[in-house]
């Protein structure tokens, strides 16, 4: 055997040795990197521990709950119930109800304040109202008119109680003021209000105006027909253009005496 023989011989085996290293599979590599790592009790990791106690939330760092949670505060409005703790003097206050409903309010207010117990918060119930005589198919009548219609009015001590009382009655619309409070009437508006009611006189209800045509309906001028040319409320008198003979004379006549053709 010759020296070039080994020498070949071991130059293929070199080559052979290398072509299967390149032919290993990929993923025995990636095993072998992949494998876990333990670490001794010495060797494991802690975090610093400024960082550990920023890290864990506080109360401190929680937002501070609403007191009031709904999106938004109504206004008030004068339909609330009044926030008073304590029970004011009686005073005539004003309730508001539909024009002609009157009398109906005042019945079921009076029922409630019976029935509930509320004699001593709410002292009584008035409709202002004044006597009137109208003339009409020339007879005359008293009629009971409204003061202010639409209106009632309530002496009561003015409580949370007493104005839930009133202001749940059917038919009463809301109390007069302003606010939340209602509004108590001076003693001079009472004075004068119950000076009207009580007036011995009744007033004369007119039911023309001035420019309107009227008819006479009592006296020397009876059935004659004339245009109104001033009135006078003062006096209850009422001055009528009347024609005599194709002029026209003035006539003062009575209210009463006097109605609308």
């Amino acid at each position: 055997m010759s020296l070039q023989e080994p020498q070949e011989e071991f130059e293929r085996e070199s080559m052979e040795a290398t072509e299967e290293a390149q032919d290993l599979p990929v993923e025995s590599t990636l095993a072998e990197s992949d494998a876990p790592v333990s670490l001794s009790d010495s060797e494991s990791v802690h975090a610093p521990a400024d960082e550990a106690v920023s890290d864990i939330p506080t109360l401190e760092d929680e937002p501070e709950p609403d007191d009031d949670p709904s999106p938004e505060k109504l206004p008030p409005s004068s339909d609330a119930m009044p926030h008073t703790g304590e029970v004011e003097g009686p005073a005539w206050y004003v309730i508001h109800c539909y024009s002609g409903y009157e009398n109906k309010v005042r019945h079921n207010l009076e029922q409630r304040i019976e029935t509930m117990g509320m004699k001593d918060r709410i002292f009584d119930v008035v409709i202002p109202t004044q006597e009137e005589i109208e003339v009409k198919d020339g007879k005359r009548r008293t009629v009971e008119r409204h003061i202010f219609p639409g209106y009632v009015l309530v002496n009561m001590a003015l409580s949370e109680e007493s104005w839930y009382v009133v202001r749940n009655t059917p038919g009463v619309t809301g109390f007069v003021g302003m606010g939340n409070n209602p509004t108590a009437l001076r003693p001079e508006e009472v004075s004068q209000i119950i000076k009207r009611m009580e007036a011995e006189a009744p007033t004369v209800k007119v039911t023309y105006k001035v420019g309107e045509r009227v008819r006479i309906v009592d006296g020397p001028f009876n059935d004659f027909r004339g245009m109104v040319s001033e009135i006078d409320m003062e006096r209850t008198k009422v001055r009528v253009m009347v024609s005599f003979f194709g002029r026209e004379t003035p006539v003062e006549l009575d209210f009463l005496q006097v109605e609308k053709s």
